[in-house]
């Protein structure tokens, strides 16, 4: 049982994946917001009856599976149908990321939300011990993000901008790995993270 538990988060291209991969390699278990956001909504799962009930049965395929692509469109045009779909997932993602958090073997765990800033912070995850800001400066993030995924400027630019700023992320930081550098560079500063927060996690219990 995980009783401390460290919230993870940092902007699109930031390297949280790096990062969580290094906590990994230490023996921490992370639970990814973005793997149970698509689990809570595979076929049979109460979210996506209600995706189709309150948004349109033309949110699933044939095969009665949700139609990401055709979602994904609607929220970004509409922001009622983003806040419709928030409503309806993003309470069971929480409750999901706790209870796996809370599970796990070891000291603490890592609760790896990408959108903690936009989705309220700790305010709406009263549960996390502390939060890590994966840092990055914004041109390196932009650069990053052209390089990983192929992308034009404008819409790199676009991808960035619809997230938090980082001021904001970083005021709700209670710990920040800046990662500016090669991913070899992020092994020293996620030991020490993983010494500090297994000896908070000590003196909590």
């Amino acid at each position: 049982m995980s009783d401390f538990i460290i919230g993870l988060t940092g902007g699109v291209a930031s390297g949280k994946s790096e990062v969580t991969r290094r906590f990994e390699a230490l023996g921490v278990h992370v639970a990814d917001a973005d793997v149970i956001a698509r689990a809570v909504v595979e076929p049979g799962q109460p979210a996506l009856a209600e995706i189709a009930a309150r948004l349109g049965s033309e949110m699933l395929q044939d095969d009665g599976s949700l139609d990401r692509r055709r979602l994904r469109e609607r929220i970004f045009a509409d922001p009622q149908a983003r806040a419709t779909l928030e409503a309806i997932t993003h309470p069971l993602i929480r409750a999901t990321l706790a209870r796996e958090c809370r599970a796990a073997a070891g000291p603490y765990a890592i609760a790896a939300v990408p959108l903690l800033a936009e989705a309220g912070g700790r305010a709406a995850y009263p549960w996390l011990d502390r939060i890590l800001v994966v840092d990055a400066p914004v041109e390196l993030q932009h650069a990053r993000l052209m390089r990983r995924d192929g992308v034009d400027e404008a819409l790199a630019m676009r991808m960035i901008g619809v997230q938090a700023t980082r001021e904001a992320r970083l005021a709700i930081a209670d710990d920040v790995l800046v990662n500016d550098g090669h991913p070899e560079h992020l092994d020293a500063p996620v030991s020490a993270l993983d010494a500090r927060y297994r000896a908070l996690a000590a003196a909590s219990s």
